[in-house]
């Protein structure tokens, strides 16, 4: 009896090894993503923090001055230019990359000859290198000798100044923006092809017309697809930079028509060097992504409908 117990008690301290060995390997493993973590994003967002409450350029030594930089940032006019210009840009864009997206995944949905080579045409735009994107819109967008401005003439309409135009260079920045839907289709028509046909299918025998089954299936179920596309691009949004900086040249011209949110933070960060005050800036963009998010995610419950079984 005793050496029963005796082998029982060894086997337990054994299976103990096993476990400690088996914690001490996971460890182990996340331990250099665990560490890249607080290095790259736990640290800066803190060094953030902190820094938006001081004052610092730099080169001289970090002043602390408490909320001065948020109370600043309430009497900035171009501040206020800025985040009514990002604010432009989400009220417009999103909804409409949104449709165009969402019509590009229906037509690419097709079971067509070719249908392949259709939707690499369709997505390439999205992986083109920013720059490149923004020196050929400028080159079609040109008021003088521009393509799209040629084919206006044409046409017999009006050519816009387009991007030298005050009144015109946002709508053109978002046609910059739904070039570069090719992202939000592919989601689309990812969620498109996990559809169960048999609901169509079904419909179709009931004498639903492709309208119908459009409203009234496809669009229900694609809406976990859409609000997931819904948050990501207001968020995308709110941190456009690179295409506003190459059409520009950095200036967010004319007449700050164009100075969106991120590029004004830039300028302050590394033209002007005030660098707690574009941490204040980061953090007001922050809360304002942070609430209008939970506004999303709390309104979802009444026109998002999961699929709880097929």
């Amino acid at each position: 009896m005793g050496l029963k117990l005796a082998k029982t008690a060894a086997s337990r301290r054994w299976r103990l090894g096993i476990r400690e060995r088996e914690a001490l390997t996971f460890y182990l493993f996340i331990a250099p993503a665990m560490l890249g973590f607080v290095a790259f994003d736990v640290y800066p967002i803190v060094g953030s923090l902190i820094l938006s409450l001081t004052d610092y350029d730099i080169v001289r030594a970090p002043r602390f001055v408490a909320l001065a930089n948020y109370r600043e940032l309430g009497r900035d006019p171009l501040f206020s230019t800025a985040l009514f210009n990002t604010n432009y840009l989400v009220f417009y864009a999103v909804p409409l990359g949104l449709v165009l997206s969402f019509a590009m995944a229906l037509m690419l949905s097709q079971k067509l000859r070719g249908i392949a080579m259709y939707r690499t045409a369709f997505f390439l735009p999205s992986i083109v290198p920013t720059v490149a994107t923004g020196m050929l819109w400028l080159c079609l967008l040109q008021p003088q000798w521009g393509i799209v401005n040629g084919l206006l003439r044409l046409l017999g309409l009006p050519a816009p100044g387009w991007l030298a135009s005050e009144d015109w260079a946002k709508p053109a920045l978002i046609l910059l923006m739904l070039w570069e839907t090719g992202g939000i289709m592919l989601v689309f028509l990812a969620g498109l092809q996990d559809m169960p046909p048999a609901l169509h299918e079904a419909a179709t025998i009931d004498g639903a017309s492709s309208w119908d089954r459009l409203v009234h299936i496809t669009v229900p179920l694609m809406t976990p697809t859409i609000f997931f596309t819904l948050v990501m691009s207001i968020i995308s949004t709110f941190q456009t930079f690179s295409v506003v900086y190459v059409v520009t040249d950095g200036m967010g011209g004319p007449l700050n028509s164009t100075l969106v949110y991120m590029l004004y933070l830039y300028r302050h960060a590394f033209v002007f060097l005030r660098t707690g005050y574009a941490s204040a800036m980061a953090w007001v963009l922050f809360l304002i992504v942070l609430v209008l998010t939970m506004v999303q995610f709390r309104s979802a419950r009444f026109w998002v409908y999961y699929e709880v079984e097929r």
